[in-house]
């Protein structure tokens, strides 16, 4: 038994039956998207929104609602994207940007609190940035690792470090779509994998 639960002797069988067929695969394997840096870290910045969303919002500003959706929206679409990627790889690019296009909002929003607030933005190069982007390098990112931080610091504190999460994220999404439109113009989507399957079977018939 192997550590994905399957036979090894199955997989043997299979591997020499099939071997074709598995190097190319028509729908690929779905990706684990709670292993996604990209994703883990989308959950941080929506657990620290919805924190400080409903603690350090005015009660009854649209801004809660709107701070929250766009983190929540961030998350969601890299989690429906991975999924989607089994049988569309350009549904699964259009949610990732839908994703990144969320969180640059999000990200507006945090900048608008400080600057209309006249506190300050930190400058990326400051020590308290530079911790916070350390912390953002541990594996895995949860909230944990922020709890103290979010609970315990005044606004101006939260909303910086939630900023630089935002950015960490945006730039691994930014890595992540790279990646997906190289994989999509070399292997390209569902129907040109299944036309090579269907010239592969064609051809092997004749043999």
């Amino acid at each position: 038994m192997n550590k994905n639960g399957n036979n090894i002797k199955n997989e043997k069988n299979e591997n020499n039956s099939h071997s074709s067929h598995n190097s190319h695969p028509i729908i690929p394997p779905r990706g684990d998207y709670q292993t996604l840096l990209s994703f883990q870290k989308a959950e941080v910045v929506y657990d620290i929104t919805f924190r400080f969303a409903h603690k350090l919002l005015n009660k009854g500003d649209r801004t809660i609602d709107q701070m929250i959706q766009a983190a929540r929206s961030g998350k969601k679409n890299i989690l429906e994207g991975s999924k989607a990627a089994t049988t569309s790889k350009e549904t699964e690019i259009k949610l990732t940007n839908v994703a990144r296009a969320s969180l640059e909002e999000l990200l507006d929003d945090y900048r608008d609190y400080l600057r209309t607030r006249d506190l300050v933005l930190w400058d990326k190069n400051n020590k308290e940035a530079q911790y916070v982007r350390a912390m953002g390098r541990k594996t895995p990112q949860t909230f944990e690792l922020y709890r103290e931080f979010v609970e315990t610091r005044p606004a101006e504190i939260v909303a910086n470090i939630a900023i630089c999460l935002i950015h960490q994220t945006n730039y691994l999404i930014d890595q992540q779509l790279r990646r997906l439109e190289q994989d999509f113009l070399k292997d390209g989507g569902l129907r040109e994998r299944m036309a090579r399957a269907r010239v592969k079977a064609r051809g092997w018939g004749r043999e």
